[in-house]
């Protein structure tokens, strides 16, 4: 299968570039450019693309709005040059399947159209660990809960997919299949009522469970 992408950015080279990019991969076809994000909404809802790559920064409405309005049902990677962490904080509450640096590269920008259409989610590894980081250094966070309804293993897979580990990642970790790394993940949002696998990150971050794991040997 195909995998239609839609590109919205301000910057008329991005978008250039971005679809050369994409356009030159077998199972990649970009379908439609937006330099806003009203427009970027609007041709979404038109022409039904399986992933949107949204830059933050854009006139009427910014890629963070973009995402809350059309995640869950459109898979919405973030692709930018700004990597606060209030922006990616958002993002992910937002739905966004994906949070990328532009500066990260193509091969990046290609993994990350591909981990959104397995089910995966792909933040760029720079910004998992800053955020785990920060966290660690502004002491205490939201206390984790005495019981919650997480099994020892798939605490375990919290802690690997708040990192930003792919399914093959993550059994590669804990000597799994990538099969079943993904139906832990799939048990997990079903518990914890997560819109995604970045919905688990953030529950992970809110909970220390992130921060438990970062300060592991």
């Amino acid at each position: 299968m195909t995998t239609r992408i839609l590109i919205a950015d301000d910057q008329e080279d991005i978008r250039s570039g971005f679809r050369l990019i994409l356009d030159s991969q077998p199972d990649m076809n970009v379908v439609g450019e937006a330099a806003d994000g009203e427009t970027a909404v609007a041709l979404a809802r038109e022409l039904r693309p399986d992933v949107v790559l949204a830059d933050i920064r854009m006139p009427r409405l910014d890629g963070l709005e973009v995402t809350r309005l059309l995640a869950p049902r459109t898979r919405v990677v973030v692709v930018t040059t700004f990597d606060l962490d209030e922006y990616v904080h958002t993002a992910l509450r937002n739905g966004a399947c994906g949070f990328l640096l532009k500066r990260s590269g193509p091969a990046l920008l290609i993994e990350g159209v591909r981990a959104a259409m397995a089910g995966d989610t792909l933040i760029s590894p720079q910004i998992t660990v800053r955020l785990l980081s920060r966290l660690t250094q502004a002491g205490p966070v939201a206390a984790r809960p005495a019981a919650h309804p997480l099994t020892e293993r798939e605490v375990d897979i919290v802690q690997l997919v708040a990192r930003g580990l792919t399914n093959a990642e993550i059994g590669a970790e804990l000597f799994i299949s990538a099969g079943t790394a993904k139906t832990h993940i799939a048990n997990v949002q079903a518990k914890l009522g997560a819109r995604n696998r970045v919905g688990i990150a953030a529950w992970a971050w809110e909970h220390g469970i992130a921060k438990a794991e970062a300060d592991t040997p």
